[in-house]
């Protein structure tokens, strides 16, 4: 195996080790994830949805959503999210408007 091949396959490992970390730990919220690290659950799939698009692929934004939460978008939000806090929601913004957000 070349050394690009098995660092795409450790990347690719890790992405997905990464992904269903998240969709285990449903507690942890998009918000809390943007307020402390600048992206989320949705970041991700906009990410692969763009690399997605630019290797020639069709793919719309809730199927890549549901790649990421491993089911569509509004059963897990009904299941899993909770409304963001005052204090959330200040940091969050201080955090949009300091630039620090994907």
């Amino acid at each position: 195996m070349s050394d690009d091949q098995q660092q795409l396959e450790l990347e690719a490992a890790t992405f997905r080790r990464l992904r269903d970390f998240l969709r285990e730990h449903t507690e942890v919220q998009n918000i809390d994830l943007m307020n402390l690290a600048g992206f989320c659950r949705n970041c991700l799939a906009k990410w692969y949805r763009a690399e997605a698009e630019a290797r020639g692929q069709t793919l719309d934004y809730e199927a890549a959503r549901e790649l990421i939460y491993g089911m569509p978008y509004a059963e897990w939000r009904d299941r899993h999210q909770r409304e963001a806090s005052p204090e959330q929601q200040a940091a969050f913004a201080a955090r949009e408007a300091a630039g620090k957000t994907a």
